[in-house]
């Protein structure tokens, strides 16, 4: 009963096509990344730009991903993703011809794993914001983490195919592989059609989205602590990707081969963690988990330079990708389940800038501090980063979130104005009075903390909570919101059973409900 309600979302056809596609261009994208560390490995020998790789694949979504996710929640994001995929399939052919025909310098290349990890920065969030749509809202942790799946067993398979075809056809195959696995992608997305899923509202203007979704994350607490948790792990984390290929190539004077085998045994380590997870998620506590693998990624980074051999670096990198897997898989699932559905894409795009970021800053630094001091300094740097880390969890533990009620709730009363205002009319003024008797000023003042959270989050900018200087029974609310029509989607879905609770909390220390007034401009 188990293993069919994890792949149930498998059953739904459209969703087991685009998921099979995914896999191969995530597949594609691992064999892309041991081929341009390997071809500079033999061209170069520096470790930064080894390293580097890693840092011009993922800043792009530093840079990228949140106006992605703005692009996922007001285009159509079927025609996105296929536009991606093409422009990708286009930057690949070019790529494989120059490799190909040995006119790619590192420079080069590097520019192009660039290009490639924007379009990767797009498709990303688009992706996640479209499983909604394919799959019953009951099933979306199980479709989250067949994703998870998905890009473990790439990181599996990946890296294995892409060594064997190294070693027997040159890297300009492996650069052809993956561009034929953007075309596949884009093949799978022009053949599916979606239902209509338009409700007859507004898009927001991009602008405007981008920066609703990151005042958002400014604003919650519970997503700045998830980022926080994820950032502290990867940074130190980000070593081993960035610098396996001089274990394998320096330390153990392996081909691109046994560098294949190395990512190999990470992405097999992942694939065991995402299904062993379940189990563990049910015997231990989230922190408690995020604690156990931790401590066991910083043992692997020491002894990935202390062990003698080959089968002793794979032994030792299976448990990597199994903490790996916990950690990112936990981190991410969490962030699933607590945006809600107006802002998922740019929750996650947000989420994705961290991931992206953390590993291409780290990637940059360990390559460097390896080119000053060494393999072995470095590494033991980067465990003692982690362990410090995994420390603060003490401090800065991951928030139980499994009480909070996350569905969308509509409880405020409609507006009635005699005014007629567009949705582009603004800013607006919205005051709430309420009648507050002297022994519960301290509470109600308290409680309208999480308010002002709750108006911030959803499109205020800027709160504050007065006082009546004549009157100190009355306590105003005042909040500003840049136009009229960002005030409707609080009032039409942008609130949550959580945000509910807030205020029924803050309104029950009150004598009766506030008294609600819009303040148009004048202007």
């Amino acid at each position: 009963m188990t293993t069919e309600t994890a792949w149930a979302p498998l059953r739904v056809t459209a969703f087991r096509s685009l998921w099979l596609a995914l896999l191969a261009s995530n597949i594609g994208t691992w064999m892309q990344t041991v081929g341009a560390q390997w071809l500079l490995v033999e061209e170069s020998g520096s470790d930064t730009l080894v390293a580097v790789v890693q840092t011009a694949s993922t800043l792009p979504i530093v840079l990228l991903a949140l106006p992605a996710g703005a692009l996922a929640d007001t285009f159509d994001r079927r025609r996105l993703l296929l536009a991606v995929q093409v422009f990708l399939t286009g930057v690949g052919v070019l790529l494989t011809v120059l490799t190909v025909t040995d006119h790619m310098p590192p420079e080069l290349l590097l520019t192009l794993t660039f290009v490639l990890g924007a379009g990767q920065a797009v498709t990303a969030p688009t992706w996640q914001s479209i499983i909604p749509e394919l799959v019953p809202r009951s099933q979306l942790p199980q479709a989250s983490a067949l994703g998870a799946i998905s890009m473990n067993l790439a990181r599996a398979v990946g890296p294995a195919i892409a060594g064997l075809l190294i070693a027997r056809a040159g890297t300009g195959v492996v650069f052809g592989m993956n561009t034929l696995s953007f075309a596949v992608f884009a093949l799978v997305l022009f053949r599916w059609r979606p239902a209509s899923t338009g409700n007859g509202d507004a898009p927001e203007r991009f602008a405007a989205a981008v920066r609703s979704g990151s005042r958002y994350v400014r604003h919650s607490p519970v997503v700045r602590r998830i980022l926080l948790r994820a950032g502290l792990f990867l940074i130190p984390g980000s070593a081993l990707w960035a610098l396996l290929p001089l274990v394998a190539s320096r330390r153990l004077g392996l081909g691109s081969g046994g560098y294949g085998v190395l990512l190999a045994a990470v992405g097999a380590g992942a694939v065991f963690g995402a299904l062993l997870l379940p189990r563990l998620r049910a015997r231990w506590s989230l922190n408690r988990l995020l604690l156990i693998s931790s401590v066991t990624f910083t043992l692997v980074l020491l002894l990935l330079v202390a062990v003698p051999s080959e089968a002793a670096v794979v032994v030792v990198l299976l448990p990597a990708g199994v903490a790996w897997v916990m950690v990112l898989s936990s981190v991410n699932a969490s962030m699933q389940l607590f945006l809600p559905n107006w802002v998922r894409a740019r929750g996650l795009a947000v989420y994705q800038i961290v991931f992206a970021g953390s590993q291409a800053a780290g990637a940059l630094v360990w390559g460097v501090l390896s080119d000053l001091w060494g393999l072995g300094p470095t590494h033991v740097i980067a465990a003692g980063l982690m362990l410090a880390g995994a420390v603060t969890l003490r401090w800065w533990p991951l928030r139980d979130t499994s009480g909070m009620n996350r569905d969308p709730a509509v409880f405020w009363p409609e507006p009635h104005l005699s005014l007629d205002p567009s949705d582009r009319d603004g800013p607006v003024l919205i005051t709430a009075r309420y009648a507050v008797a002297p022994s519960n000023a301290d509470a109600f003042v308290e409680a309208m903390e999480r308010v002002r959270l709750s108006r911030l989050r959803t499109g205020a900018v800027r709160w504050g909570l007065f006082r009546d200087g004549a009157a100190p029974g009355w306590f105003v609310e005042a909040y500003v919101v840049p136009s009229w029509g960002e005030h409707v989607r609080q009032h039409e879905g942008r609130l949550t059973g959580s945000d509910q609770e807030a205020e029924e909390r803050a309104v029950a220390l009150a004598d009766g409900p506030a008294e609600v007034s819009h303040l148009l401009s004048a202007r």
